[in-house]
């Protein structure tokens, strides 16, 4: 479903990625690990079309992500994609409901229509009570299951995680992830995760371990 080929990436005269290639299956979930530094995050962002590569290619199914325009990758994201990040990036001046029911009204769905499924999602992962709550007025766990519901809400082929867990403790950070797996997987959703921690990759299917901007090694959970 997603290949990404030889994909190196520069910050100024800074290499983040130097040649990594690697791919997902379709219903696949694939943990990508390593140090702060180590390129995953922009492994990640590489992927799902958040940057472009300076060489190298990402390939959706039949799609090369990587020659897209930026409209057309932003496109791509909208109809297939959903992202979460490790503080969520919700919206302060909407509720959690309007939150996780905006992507729905981008695409240009009936205002009831997206808060309706808004709050099932919502209520699928246990923040029902949070739906009329601005951000300031949640937890962060909260916070971070309301941004999984918003990623979640257009049933997207792919999940993209990027440190989902990092900003909570140990058993927000457990509950968040449990849901966010099972809510991927019964729906047939294909998930990439970015984490440093060795407690969130054992969940995944397959683990990817980046260093220095290089795939270090590759492991399959039995």
């Amino acid at each position: 479903m997603l290949r990404a080929y030889d994909l190196v990436k520069w910050f100024g005269e800074t290499p983040a990625l130097r040649g990594v290639s690697f791919s997902v299956a379709a219903g696949e979930t694939v943990a990508i690990t390593g140090p702060s530094g180590s390129g995953k995050s922009t492994l990640l962002q590489c992927v799902a079309g958040i940057m472009t590569p300076d060489v190298g290619e990402v390939w959706y199914e039949e799609t090369p992500v990587h020659a897209l325009s930026e409209t057309r990758r932003a496109l791509l994201r909208r109809e297939h994609f959903g992202v979460v990040f490790q503080f969520g990036q919700l919206l302060e001046e909407l509720t959690a409901e309007e939150n996780v029911a905006l992507p729905l009204l981008l695409a240009g769905r009936a205002r009831e229509e997206a808060l309706t499924a808004a709050r099932q999602w919502l209520a699928r992962l246990d923040v029902a009570d949070c739906a009329r709550q601005r951000p300031g007025q949640m937890s962060a766990g909260q916070m971070q299951r309301v941004a999984v519901a918003r990623a979640l809400v257009t049933s997207p082929k792919v999940l993209f995680a990027d440190e989902p867990t990092g900003a909570l403790d140990s058993y927000e950070g457990a509950l968040v992830l449990r849901i966010l797996l099972s809510a991927a997987r019964t729906h047939g959703t294909t998930v990439v995760l970015v984490t440093h921690d060795p407690r969130v990759a054992a969940h995944a299917d397959r683990e990817i371990a980046v260093r220095d901007g290089q795939l270090e090694a590759a492991m399959v959970r039995a």
